[in-house]
């Protein structure tokens, strides 16, 4: 009896301990996403985006056939309902890849970094507004220092960080709609860049017609090596997070997620010498003051609802 306790406790532990490498392994490589697409600042990156949708296909093609994903696919197809839903989230995951993608190669890495610390913020405030979620007063507290922040970086300094709300919001919108969809991570992106490949497909021909291509056409094979591994490199950070969220709990996944700006933020800073003025930085405090009062009232509910749950079962 008590090496079968024993042995489902390791099995446990050992659940936790993958799922902590692998979420650490997700995170990570879409922390050091500025690195790889900073390689190819010389494309354009509207190009970019399009080896990126074209590859993620073939790549995400042969994943689906090997795991047997197959007959859910053909399932997908005969949903016009779902397919629409899929393709106006693909245009949201496009439009949130272009405008990283293009900050990167513009030397705005540091916005990236602060839309995405902005991210779960925007989120609460999405379902707010789209979901009718009710907010606690805590949430109304990091919501008003986040919007306290970016108004303050327009009225005080006279700029608006683009940037970092298009990708927030994006991302966020995103998030939004494939919470609403009912498919399997790695199916839907495979459906998604499918939408959107014949799309790329044209306008590839197009650049090509009119001598604009740069893939295999600029005698660095270097750049064309990393544009076919654009598919990987899209597709394998979210089989990790996708293991990941399996064995963990949503409140550490949630946790582990600000490893991703803070990885941009230190890139951003350390290595690509871009410049911290004092409007950044006063917006980005905010910010992480705001993320602070978020993250400690998510945990304070949850212990509470935790405390609730085990009073309930005691009577």
């Amino acid at each position: 009896m008590t090496d079968s306790v024993t042995a489902r406790a390791t099995t446990a532990a050992g659940y936790s301990s993958a799922g902590i490498w692998f979420a650490m392994a997700a995170y990570g490589l879409w922390g050091l996403f500025p690195v790889y697409f900073k390689w190819l600042e010389n494309v354009p990156a509207f190009e970019v985006l399009l080896h990126r949708v074209v590859w993620s296909v073939g790549f995400l093609l042969l994943l689906v056939l090997a795991t047997r994903r197959g007959k859910a696919f053909l399932q997908v197809l005969r949903q016009p309902k779902l397919l629409a839903s899929l393709a106006l989230s693909a245009v949201l995951m496009a439009a949130n890849w272009l405008v990283f993608i293009w900050a990167v190669a513009n030397e705005r890495i540091l916005e990236t970094s602060l839309g995405y610390f902005l991210n779960p913020l925007i989120s609460i405030f999405l379902g707010m507004v789209f979901l009718s979620e009710r907010l606690r007063k805590g949430q109304w507290l990091a919501l008003g220092l986040a919007t306290f922040g970016v108004l303050l970086q327009v009225i005080v300094f006279g700029s608006l960080p683009l940037v970092a709300l298009g990708v927030s919001f994006s991302f966020g919108l995103y998030g939004l709609m494939r919470k609403r969809i009912a498919i399997e991570s790695i199916l839907g992106l495979f459906v998604e860049t499918l939408i959107l490949l014949p799309l790329a497909l044209i306008y590839m021909w197009w650049l090509q017609q009119h001598q604009q291509l740069v893939f295999l056409h600029a005698d660095n094979w270097h750049q064309d090596t990393l544009l076919l591994l654009s598919g990987v490199v899209t597709s394998v950070p979210l089989l990790l997070f996708a293991a990941a969220a399996r064995r963990l709990p949503l409140m550490m996944m949630g946790f582990l997620q600000y490893s991703v700006p803070t990885i941009s933020f230190a890139l951003a800073v350390l290595v690509y010498d871009e410049p911290v003025d004092s409007a950044k930085l006063m917006t980005f405090v905010i910010i992480w003051i705001a993320l602070l009062v978020f993250t400690v009232e998510g945990i304070r509910s949850r212990r509470l609802k935790m405390q609730a749950s085990k009073n309930q079962m005691t009577l």
